[in-house]
């Protein structure tokens, strides 16, 4: 293992971490250290043709999603853009429409689609399933109602990165077996969390010293998010166990080296695979969790960003 020189630079010039233990710090500072992290980063907003925020029905009340389409291009286009969902990353705690702005803004302009970023209830003032149960009601809504966001009919993937990644991953799953559920034709998951027992080796191998993510985070987050250990076996927590992980949406998994998530992203593409999912797996050397995110610090993060556009915009697009 080597840290890509970018990456050592970034964490070297950190300020010092917080000392104290995970379990003695709140919700509501980690999510003001989580924004201030974003905000620290700076990014020169990528131009899209338009945003817009609507308020689409939910299982508990209204769910925000923002909208982001393409810009005209110049050419005569006789197709409406097909449709991307996107869920943001941050634990199943922290994350929103603003933290993850940039991802959402370079899909959309480099894949030529509408994205869709779902503003999903957080933990834990809303325990698992919550999380799912909205971002699966707002992409059954958003798949019926192309015509309302012009987006193109019948044209669909789904993507997210670390957290957002699971969620991707469990709505794939439930929109398979969903005999009235939209039909998903991609899923992009970034560094995904695939199992909540947060056990796989490379959660003692990158547990600290890699940037935000550590293993007692890690742990933090997954007790924040459940209700009990026991509900990390329930599939929708966990994708990887799902009995059966066949005739799912065809999948590009990016994993970071130096990432506790690192072993169940690439344990979850083998167990796609073998099931004869048709996956892509890419293991970005030297680089940590939450790269792509951080793609304006990084240029392996741009990279992953623009080589997951051109597979969002191979398949959408036939």
């Amino acid at each position: 293992m080597a840290l890509h020189p970018q990456v050592a630079a970034f964490l070297a010039g950190l300020p010092a971490a917080d000392t104290r233990p995970v379990s003695e710090i709140s919700v509501a500072e980690v999510r003001q250290q989580f924004n201030d992290m974003v905000n620290a980063r700076h990014d020169d907003p990528i131009p899209v043709g338009s945003i817009e925020t609507l308020q689409i029905p939910g299982p508990a009340g209204d769910i925000a999603v923002r909208l982001y389409r393409p810009a005209e291009n110049g050419e005569i286009e006789t197709d409406l853009p097909p449709l991307l969902v996107y869920y943001h990353g941050g634990g199943h705690v922290v994350g929103s429409l603003d933290s993850h702005d940039s991802v959402a803004r370079g899909l959309c302009r480099e894949a030529r689609c509408v994205v869709a970023s779902v503003d999903y209830r957080l933990a834990p003032e809303h325990l698992f399933p919550a999380a799912i149960d909205d971002s699966y009601a707002a992409t059954k809504w958003l798949a019926e109602h192309t015509d309302q966001i012009g987006a193109r009919s019948g044209s669909l993937a789904v993507a997210g990165d670390s957290a957002g990644g699971n969620i991707a991953a469990v709505v794939s799953l439930i929109a398979r077996d969903d005999r009235t559920g939209p039909s998903i034709d991609f899923q992009l998951l970034m560094y995904p969390v695939a199992d909540y027992t947060c056990t796989a080796d490379s959660h003692r191998a990158y547990a600290s010293g890699f940037g935000g993510l550590t293993a007692d985070r890690m742990l933090w987050f997954q007790q924040q998010y459940l209700p009990d250990v026991a509900a990390a076996d329930d599939w929708r927590a966990s994708p990887i166990k799902g009995s059966d992980l066949s005739a799912l949406p065809p999948a590009l998994v990016i994993t970071a080296e130096c990432d506790v998530l690192h072993d169940e992203g690439v344990a979850y593409a083998r167990a796609m695979s073998d099931a004869e999912t048709t996956v892509e797996h890419i293991d970005w050397p030297g680089m940590i969790h939450g790269f792509v995110s951080s793609a304006a610090i990084f240029d392996e993060g741009r990279a992953a960003l623009s080589l997951a556009a051109e597979r969002l915009q191979k398949a959408l697009n036939g």
